[in-house]
């Protein structure tokens, strides 16, 4: 049991990497200014990327960003783009000057940076340059003004799961997370997901980040399933984490996932793995649309040689949605009303949009694992017309 639990511990989720960051400063809503700019000539775009960091992965990164906005590029009909692309090292500082510099040498909107920091500090670089911030993060904190962020939020997730559980009669819920950031943070999203999904949330377990902890946490998590007659539990560990000892344990403790309904915050279906867990089988959670994703996947490993990074897919859906913007021919395509524009886009993962908190709303998938595959049970929604998300 150790050995599982802390190998898994190992592995870094990038999800719980990006909104671990400290954050500098946020607004509350975005503004609606913006260069005017000239659709009929190359628009200048700076991609901001983690190259030349001491991160382990941040070159890998770097790379899958860059050459998923050039596939991107390459598929816009009747749009130019002039990419440019600048290296922060991973670095709050280093993104500042540089999206000062970029937009010093032309550049009508920056894509990138990656981590919430760096993303903010760009943004209050160039904050009184009329220039708007598409940001890799998926911290909701430093998103408004003239920053945007582009990740998969927890607050997406938490409303896809909670809407989908409510619809199907699982509307008495245990909140199981982790006492750190991402766990409080996973935490209170689904909380209020719940209450506007009608859900009720009948408790909450609490655990810290160790296999002690996580042991110690099952009886206290079968007393509140048992003492509340909950119907669901929600989980916010991950495959990295607590995931495969927790749902390893819970079964054995009585509380089956037969009669009490798993779902999760993170995806389950990665590294495939965990399709293995006798624990996972049966669970549900969210996920892009899969037949979408996949065949950027196979687009970009025959264009490059390799699959993506997990998160390489949001600089295709950045300069697809500037794309489709210019590709309307107005000057005013790069203002803050015209990126939130509320029919969204078409991303690698189905459609999203950029919402006027600086947040962004995406349509998922939910699924469950059965036989160790993954099964779709609810599709991702194609349009936000009564998407119901």
């Amino acid at each position: 049991m150790f050995a599982v639990f802390s190998r898994a511990r190992k592995a870094a989720l990038v999800g719980v990497t990006l909104i671990a960051g400290a954050v500098l400063a946020a607004c509350d809503t975005v503004g609606t200014g913006g260069p005017s700019i000239d659709t009929s000539a190359p628009v200048p775009v700076a991609l901001l990327v983690p190259r030349g960091s001491a991160q382990p992965g941040d070159a890998i990164l770097a790379a899958s960003l860059e050459n998923a906005a050039r596939l991107a590029i390459g598929d816009l009909q009747g749009v130019k783009i002039d990419l440019r692309v600048y290296d922060t090292a991973g670095d709050a500082t280093t993104a500042a000057t540089v999206a000062s510099q970029a937009v010093d040498e032309g550049a009508r909107i920056i894509l990138g940076p990656v981590y919430a920091e760096s993303a903010n500090a760009a943004g209050l670089a160039v904050r009184g340059r009329n220039v708007n911030v598409l940001s890799f993060s998926n911290n909701p904190s430093i998103a408004g003004g003239n920053v945007f962020i582009l990740g998969h939020t927890f607050a997406n997730t938490a409303s896809r799961m909670a809407n989908y559980a409510a619809t199907h009669g699982k509307r008495n819920i245990v909140v199981v997370y982790s006492n750190d950031l991402a766990g409080t943070a996973g935490r209170d999203a689904f909380q209020s997901a719940a209450t506007r999904a009608g859900a009720r949330i009948a408790g909450e377990v609490p655990f810290e980040l160790s296999q002690q902890s996580v042991i110690a946490s099952i009886p206290r998590i079968k007393d509140a399933v048992s003492s509340t007659g909950a119907d669901a539990l929600f989980l916010t560990a991950n495959t990295a984490g607590a995931l495969p000892l927790m749902s390893q344990l819970l079964p054995e403790a009585g509380v089956s996932p037969t009669t009490v309904q798993y779902m999760g915050l993170t995806r389950w279906d990665i590294p495939a793995q965990t399709l293995e867990l006798p624990g996972v089988q049966g669970g549900w959670f969210a996920l892009p649309d899969p037949n979408k994703a996949a065949q950027f996947t196979a687009r970009y490993s025959a264009a490059y040689g390799a699959a993506p990074h997990p998160i390489g897919g949001l600089a295709y859906d950045g300069i697809a949605a500037i794309g489709a913007l210019v590709g309307a021919g107005k000057s005013d395509a790069l203002t803050g009303a015209a990126l939130t524009q509320g029919a969204g886009f078409q991303g690698v993962g189905g459609i999203f949009r950029l919402l006027g908190d600086g947040t962004n709303q995406r349509g998922l998938a939910v699924a469950t694992i059965q036989n160790r595959q993954v099964v779709v049970i609810d599709p991702a929604p194609t349009s936000f017309s009564g998407a119901g998300l």
